[in-house]
């Protein structure tokens, strides 16, 4: 019987691969719970000093064609990164005049 063991070798260590730039998405997805009346239980990014379901209404009417509705009283928002800041300063001021 004839057996081969496994020989190991050593190599030469790998060259470091150069790391892959890390790329941001470039659109935040806000998601949101619905109650099942209807009236909103959680929404990401909402500003502190705003209600959950005025952060909702204020996106429904700010942002054009950008909800989308998922199953089980969920869905969200795609909007691009660069326009959060601007809508959460917007709507605080809003709710604040």
């Amino acid at each position: 019987m004839d057996t081969k063991e496994a020989v190991a070798t050593v190599s030469e260590p790998e060259a470091p691969s150069p790391t892959p730039s890390v790329q941001v998405p470039d659109e935040c997805m806000i998601h949101v719970r619905f109650f099942p009346n209807g009236t909103v239980a959680e929404i990401s990014e909402r500003p502190p000093e705003v209600e959950p379901h005025d952060w909702y209404k204020f996106l429904c009417k700010n942002t054009q064609n950008r909800f989308q509705a998922l199953s089980g009283g969920r869905g969200l928002f795609r909007i691009p990164r660069a326009d959060i800041e601007t809508l959460k300063a917007a709507c605080v001021a809003g709710t604040t005049s």
